[in-house]
Order: structure tokens, then sequence, then C-alpha cells
């Protein structure tokens, strides 16, 4: 309680100095400097949310200078001693109404606006990938869905760091079972990683983007063995991608199927042709061949694939 007492007092003797007397101007980057201590001070107290506090009285005085890097870097602080906050609520199982996860939601968003505003976008979407990943680390895919697609807006002039975004959109989508949203940001991942990643006066991709595209397309395979669309609902997109998996398609050089070594091509052509037969015993037999060279969300959309032709349940996946 003492230390409320004391965080109360000195927070109101720094604000009093923000007062506009008669003759005389009130010492902001004084204020500033000594809320940012009052701030520290509270954090190693173990107090993170009156340290946010402090912080986001330090940023009205950035802004009330002009500084506004000064003003997004305070604010930036306030939100991570937020989500501080938010941690130890839930570390002690304690009732609450996510108030400070709340707050740092809005700090966040304050510090990308300002961050867009001064054209420093890459700075914006790491901001936005930090809090996307808090939230799906808490079991929130579908709000850090939104987080990791601002993120991808912001960082469109730099392809790799925009696929990277995109593929943690698909993730959440997975991970809420929105299948056919997942296989569309995977095909969009394809279309923009050939459109910005090709040699020039050559169609073959540039380093990093061949495995991105080889990544799409395992999952994408995956994730049509799982939906199992019908021929009058598969978007053309999609039915082409299944058409590379043909037997009488051997030898044809799509950019895609370049992306792949000769042998995850054949063991994706014959899981393909085992689910369309629904001979689930091969199906077994090729998981094994195939868990090395899957990612772990590929391994479990592989599981899923095998366990729903095991027990159809006759309703959509």
């Amino acid at each position: 309680m003492e230390r409320d007492v004391d965080f109360l007092g000195k927070y109101r003797a720094v604000s009093s100095k923000l007062k506009k007397r008669f003759l005389r101007k009130p010492n902001v980057a004084e204020a500033s400097e000594q809320f940012g201590t009052l701030a520290r001070t509270l954090e190693n107290q173990e107090c993170a949310q009156y340290a946010g506090l402090c912080c986001l009285a330090q940023a009205r005085c950035e802004q009330t200078l002009a500084n506004y890097p000064g003003e997004a870097h305070a604010i930036t602080e306030a939100a991570r001693l937020f989500l501080q906050a938010s941690e130890a609520d839930r570390s002690l199982q304690c009732t609450h109404f996510d108030e400070h996860l709340n707050a740092a939601i809005n700090c966040y968003n304050h510090a990308m606006r300002i961050l867009t505003e001064q054209k420093q976008p890459a700075l914006a979407a790491t901001l936005s990938l930090q809090l996307g990943n808090y939230m799906r680390g808490i079991g929130k895919p579908s709000e850090a869905m939104g987080h990791y697609q601002r993120a991808a807006e912001l960082q469109f002039q730099h392809p790799l760091d925009c696929l990277t975004s995109l593929g943690h959109v698909a993730s959440c989508k997975i991970d809420t079972r929105d299948y056919e949203g997942a296989l569309t940001v995977l095909t969009e991942m394809e279309y923009l990683a050939k459109e910005r990643g090709t040699c020039p006066n050559s169609a073959r991709l540039m380093g990093a983007f061949t495995d991105i595209v080889a990544s799409c397309e395992k999952t994408r395979v995956l994730l049509l063995m799982l939906l199992q669309p019908t021929p009058q609902r598969i978007r053309p997109e999609h039915a082409q991608t299944l058409e590379r998996y043909a037997w009488e398609s051997i030898g044809d050089n799509d950019a895609a199927t370049s992306c792949l070594s000769e042998e995850m091509f054949l063991l994706l052509q014959s899981l393909v042709m085992a689910c369309q037969s629904k001979d689930t015993e091969s199906l077994k037999l090729l998981q094994t061949d195939l868990w090395p060279h899957l990612s772990a969300e590929q391994n479990h959309l592989l599981h899923l694939v095998i366990s729903e032709l095991d027990n159809p349940s006759g309703e959509g996946v």
C-alpha cells in the first residue's frame, strides 16, 4: 500500500510541474525525464501497470515537445508494460477483464499510427508482429490474424517479410480450422512469390522465394486433400494444382513443382493418388516417408487427412 501512496505522490508532484503559471513556462522535458525515471522504478518494484501509466504520461510530454520518435518509444514501452501486467494476471489466475491487454493493444495501435505517419512502416510492422505473436501465444489466433495481416500490408515493399507475415496469417487460419481461408492465403503467397521473386530475364525463382513456394505448395496440397472439394466447387487455380500431380503430368516443369525435389514431388503425387482412391493403408505408409520432409504444421494436416479418410464424418472438415 505504501508503494501505491508513494507512486501517487511522486506522479502528482511531476504532473504539477506541467501546470501553466503566470510568467513561467513549464519544463516539459524535465517532467518527461522524471516520468521515465518513475516508470523504471515502478517496473523494478513489479508494478508494471503503474509503470505503464507513467510511460503514457511521458508520451504526452514528448507529444507536447513534438518529439514523435520519443512519443512512439514511450507508448511502445507502455504497451510492453501493460502486456507484462496482463501476463502476471494470467500466471496468478486472477479474475480480470483483459483490461491490461486492451490497454496494451490501444498503445500498440497508437504507436503504429505515429510510426506510419512518420514514414516508418517497417517499425510499425514490427510492433504489429509482436502483438500478433503475443495474441497467438495466449491462444487467441483469431485476434492474432488481424495483426499479422496488418504487418503484411505494411511490409508490402519488402516481399520476403510480407510473405513471412502472410504465412502467420495462414497458420492462424489453420489453428481456427478455417482451411479454405488458409488455402486462399497460401495461393496468394505463391502468386506474390512468383511475381516478386523471379530472376530478371528468367522464370526461375531466387533464393528464399524457392523455399517459400515449396512450403506453400506442400501445405496447399495437404489442405486440398483435407477439404476434398468436388469438381463443381473447386476453384480453377486449385484444380490446376491437383493436375500437376496426375500421373500424366510427370516431366512438366511448373514453377511450383520445380521448387520441389524429385523425391518430394513423387511423394506428393502418391499422396494425391492415394487420397483420391481413398487408400488409407497406402497413406499410412506414405506418412512415414513424408514425415521428415514436412513441418510440424504440415504433419498435423497430414494426420487430419488420414483421420478424415479413416472416419469420414459426412460433414465439412
